[in-house]
């Protein structure tokens, strides 16, 4: 059985007070939750004093991203062994906007992964296409090469310290949220992919999150569909109440 996860990935918002005050409001909101697995990913700089909020909490802290080396002259980056050493037990890797913004691709994605399961954090892997890609009937494609690529010489015990999570990238911030069918869809192929590139047995325990304006109203029928496995929430994690009723969507 794949315990369910809910994700919040805060981008850049919320500073030190702001972020304590968030945390303040949720952990009460969601502290009689069972059988979800709640992750908050903050910004850099309020991950240590999030973490000391939350040290008795069963949440867990992601950095919203690494860097592939552990130390070295590489100015403004942040290595694995640094969030280990904040608190964080996961780290998001690949998210449509680094590839967009910063100029990701499927290599760093894939030396990021591996450098943070190296350090002992479990990875939360973006994947997902672009509107024009998906007017182009390039989906698959799209989702075979960033996998295939992204996850290349891993192992099938590596793999355990992966999730994936499909965000279609125009639905990222847009309002648009990708029907319940075309999530199901996509969810499906990127574990037959897993299977073949792996094992199933590797494919079984993967948990695969949908990102990409989820809300308390659509994340239940998100949930509902048999390879949808979570959640990778944005603008809705800002909110205590509206995160807490994603996380609640059982109810």
């Amino acid at each position: 059985m794949r315990i369910p996860v809910i994700a919040g990935n805060w981008k850049l918002y919320k500073k030190t007070a702001e972020a304590l005050r968030l945390v303040q409001d949720l952990s009460p909101l969601v502290a009689d939750v069972q059988g979800v697995e709640i992750i908050l990913a903050p910004s850099f700089t309020v991950l240590g004093p999030v973490r000391s909020l939350l040290n008795d909490s069963p949440i867990a802290i992601a950095g919203q991203d690494c860097f592939w080396e552990e130390e070295g002259a590489y100015t403004g980056e942040v290595s694995p062994g640094m969030l280990v050493d904040a608190g964080c037990s996961h780290v998001i890797i690949g998210h449509s906007e680094r590839r967009h913004y910063f100029a990701e691709t499927d290599e760093t994605v894939n030396k990021k992964i591996r450098a943070a399961i190296q350090a002992g954090l479990f990875t939360i892997v973006c994947i997902g296409e672009t509107l024009q890609e998906r007017e182009r009937n390039e989906t698959f494609d799209v989702l075979e090469r960033q996998i295939k690529a992204g996850l290349t010489d891993l192992s099938d015990d590596e793999m355990k310290k992966v999730l994936l999570a499909y965000e279609p990238v125009w639905a990222i911030g847009t309002g648009k949220t990708a029907t319940d069918e075309q999530a199901q869809e996509a969810h499906a192929f990127i574990r037959r992919l897993v299977a073949e590139c792996f094992s199933d047995s590797c494919a079984d325990g993967l948990r695969i999150l949908y990102g990409g304006s989820v809300k308390p109203d659509n994340i239940r029928s998100l949930m509902s569909q048999p390879d949808v496995d979570g959640a990778l929430v944005g603008g809705a994690s800002l909110t205590a109440e509206s995160f807490a009723a994603i996380i609640h969507y059982q109810k």
